[in-house]
């Protein structure tokens, strides 16, 4: 992959800003004509800079007012079960991401639930059954100060 020029970094921009932007608007803001700005976004769509679209929600609205940082440690590092950590975790609408970390903790999760009641319940059917975990500590959010996906670009 070639490095990204100040159009290409200009056009990501905007979609982070607005992912239904058109593309006649995409390329009037870029000053480009409309045939040359589509095949840049197929471009990066093809290379994998831009994985996909989608909305923000507002997950205190839709009645998830949970969000929890956990942090998990495990005894069992092979394959097969960290396999299976893996496809657990993925399968669970519930963990919005899931990080390998360094430091004291092997995992890092970000799980939301609709109440502390329905996180109680997460905690036992889920997490308490990943294979190998041996320790989960949880920090519940208090205040949501900043939340976003827009990567810095300049």
């Amino acid at each position: 992959m070639k490095p990204l020029d100040d159009i290409n970094l200009r056009l990501l921009d905007l979609l982070q800003q607005d992912g239904r932007m058109t593309n006649a608007k995409l390329a009037e803001r870029l000053a480009l004509s409309e045939t040359p700005c589509w095949r840049r976004l197929k471009r990066l769509e093809e290379e994998k800079l831009i994985t996909g679209y989608q909305a923000n929600l507002d997950r205190k609205r839709l009645g998830l007012g949970v969000l929890a940082f956990v942090q998990l440690n495990c005894s069992e590092h092979h394959a097969g079960s960290v396999a299976t950590f893996e496809r657990i975790v993925n399968a669970s609408p519930n963990i919005l991401a899931c990080h390998n970390t360094t430091g004291d903790d092997d995992f890092l999760l970000i799980i939301v639930a609709k109440d502390l009641d329905d996180y109680s319940r997460f905690v036992e059917r889920e997490l308490r059954r990943l294979p190998g975990v041996t320790n989960i500590r949880s920090s519940l959010s208090l205040r949501e100060v900043k939340s976003t996906n827009r990567l810095p670009l300049g």
